[in-house]
């Protein structure tokens, strides 16, 4: 199933989902797919793509990636953003932080939600996206129960 969002613009990527473009994954080849199909630029916040770096040195610290792997996949994080393929955007901390409390009270004791897929969807409902990209059912559903809509891959 493919997404019907024409642009990249309304849509939270949540790092979990980016990673495959950048680290070999069983979801790389879909999401570099999907990618490519997808004009624009995604909207990466700093903590969004502080996670992303820091899955890279994660994964040669665990014998995933070679260092030379990582290097490269840092540039091309990099090359990313230099090249307008994602798009550092700002969101208001403090804000997304309170928006994160409120959901983690009203959803993480039904849904089971982790305090980072929390504050992810708190930063989308911040930056007033329309669309959430995520492979974590949970995450899936808190985004779902606070109107934004899946991306089917």
């Amino acid at each position: 199933m493919t997404t019907t969002v024409a642009t990249a613009e309304d849509i939270y990527a949540d790092p979990s989902a980016l990673i495959p473009l950048y680290l070999h994954q069983p979801r790389s080849r879909a999401i570099v797919a999907w990618r490519a199909r997808l004009p624009g630029s995604l909207p990466v916040t700093h903590h969004g793509r502080a996670e992303i770096a820091n899955a890279i040195g994660l994964a040669q610290f665990r014998g995933e990636v070679s260092s030379e792997k990582a290097i490269e996949a840092w540039g091309a994080l990099d090359h990313d953003f230099a090249e307008g393929n994602l798009q550092q955007t700002s969101v208001m901390l403090r804000a997304a932080l309170n928006q994160a409390i409120e959901l983690s009270r009203t959803h993480s004791p039904t849904l089971g939600t982790r305090a980072s897929d929390v504050l992810h969807v708190a930063c989308a409902m911040e930056l007033k996206l329309k669309h959430f990209l995520t492979f974590d059912e949970r995450q899936q559903k808190l985004a779902a129960a606070c109107g934004l809509k899946p991306v089917k891959l």
